[in-house]
């Protein structure tokens, strides 16, 4: 399986981050877990449902926001009608931190995905004890029988799994691992150049088999999000358009109000 470099690096680093994590504490205890809230329930209705993201920095963009604040942006997010919060927990590339999660999830009501690269069962079960709701699995990272596996254990705890492509050759894995949320990232993660042309040309299958479809990256306006609900987007997944407003709840006004299928006015 091929992996474009910048997730070869990440995902090299993150064995070594886990299997520190793992020699500390073998077992996760969920004693005191937080009841799971619906994540895919949140996703469905009249509109082209919101996950805002609360990220301060990734490998393209760098740091996107200097008075980075988690939880005022979630609690902002959440007033403005976001549907869903999307955490990066992941330190070294993104410069996220579990603590986010967990005081997010004190601070609001939204089912939360724990955005994190997921290569170990045993992270499954963390992030079950930090408080998510949902987990991200990319099919770039994971073999057929790791996708279906994950998939089944985060079922198991009650959470659901957003399972991530941006090829049809991955869109088939991940169809073909059960997954009922399946995200098609409209970034190709070798060149990093991003178009939504990815959802328009993929999206209409995952539609077609009765899936929930969330858009994600390069989500940047109303019409961004018209295009894709098009295509059958139940949901986006917006990050850097959201932290670098000024005003991130009315970016989050503006993204979640988009009816499922209909033209937004001015655009295409």
């Amino acid at each position: 399986m091929s992996i474009p470099s910048i997730l070869q690096e990440i995902v090299a680093h993150k064995r070594e981050e886990v299997a520190a994590r793992k020699a500390s504490r073998p077992v996760v205890s969920l004693e005191g877990a937080p009841p799971v809230r619906d994540f895919a329930a949140a996703l469905r209705g009249p509109t082209v449902r919101l996950i805002a993201e609360v990220k301060a920095a990734s490998p393209s963009a760098g740091v996107m926001r200097a008075d980075f604040r988690p939880v005022e942006i979630a609690r902002a997010y959440e007033q403005a009608g976001a549907a869903a919060l999307s955490v990066l927990t992941d330190e070294r590339f993104f410069s996220g931190c579990d603590t986010y999660l967990r005081d997010i999830r004190r601070a609001t009501a939204l089912p939360l995905l724990r955005k994190e690269f997921i290569i170990d069962p045993w992270q499954i079960g963390e992030s079950r004890a930090l408080g998510a709701d949902c987990i991200l699995l990319i099919a770039a990272i994971l073999d057929d029988e790791e996708l279906r596996a994950f998939r089944v254990e985060a079922e198991a705890l009650g959470m659901a799994a957003l399972v991530e492509s941006h090829t049809p050759m991955e869109l088939d894995r991940a169809l073909e691992s059960g997954a009922t949320v399946l995200g098609i990232n409209n970034r190709n993660l070798h060149t990093f150049e991003t178009t939504l042309a990815v959802t328009e040309a993929m999206g209409p299958r995952v539609a077609s088999a009765g899936r929930l479809l969330v858009s994600e990256s390069g989500i940047r306006s109303a019409a961004d999000v018209e295009r894709v609900a098009r295509a059958g987007a139940a949901a986006v997944l917006v990050g850097e358009a959201l932290v670098r407003e000024g005003d991130v709840a009315a970016k989050a006004q503006e993204l979640g109000s988009v009816p499922r299928g209909a033209p937004t006015p001015g655009g295409d």
